[in-house]
């Protein structure tokens, strides 16, 4: 799926819909997230597309993961998805593009996505969507330095590193970008 004014209507919109689902007001989610009022208001009339981090806390404070979050963008359940049709999503502003490759589905538990950041970039999250969320990330290419609960990686390419996600983490590259799978269980 492409980055498109379509895609971030969607996002937009379903934005909206799990917070008013949950009846909460702009002001009791930016009170909870940490996003202002008038940020998560343009993010939901699609004036703006939300940041890696913006969609980290809004996935904090929904307590979901933030496949969820991007499940408008996510095709019905297929069990191949060519790579044209895998949903995908960018944060300009910070050089980082996400996408979903595996064929989405809330029946099935594992996740794999693949990201993408690029140089001299830093993607900080305060906590994670829900604790104990399991990630195994495979870095395919350049450099990451990842930090998990205070604890640093510096990864190479072939590293993989497995954690459960309990508190703050953050993905910084130097010189060189990053690409990575995330297998989420």
């Amino acid at each position: 799926m492409s980055d498109s004014p379509s895609s971030h209507r969607a996002l937009a919109d379903h934005l909206r819909f799990v917070r008013t689902e949950r009846n909460l007001s702009l002001q009791e989610l930016a009170a909870s997230s940490g996003i202002s009022r008038a940020t998560l208001s343009r993010i939901e009339n699609a004036e703006v597309s939300p940041t890696a981090e913006t969609l980290g806390r809004l996935a904090c404070a929904y307590a979901m993961p933030l496949s969820r979050l991007l499940a408008p963008l996510e095709p019905g359940f297929p069990p191949l998805i060519r790579h044209d049709d895998q949903s995908l999503w960018r944060d300009a502003g910070k050089g980082f593009t996400r996408r979903a490759l595996s064929p989405p589905s809330g029946q099935l538990s594992l996740e794999m996505i693949e990201g993408r950041i690029e140089p001299h970039q830093h993607i900080a999250y305060e906590r994670p969507a829900f604790p104990g969320h399991e990630h195994h990330l495979v870095l395919l290419e350049g450099m990451l330095n990842l930090t998990v609960d205070g604890l640093g990686y510096d990864l190479l390419p072939g590293d993989c590193v497995r954690y459960r996600l309990q508190g703050a983490s953050s993905f910084r590259t130097a010189e060189e970008g990053a690409r990575y799978i995330i297998a989420m269980v």
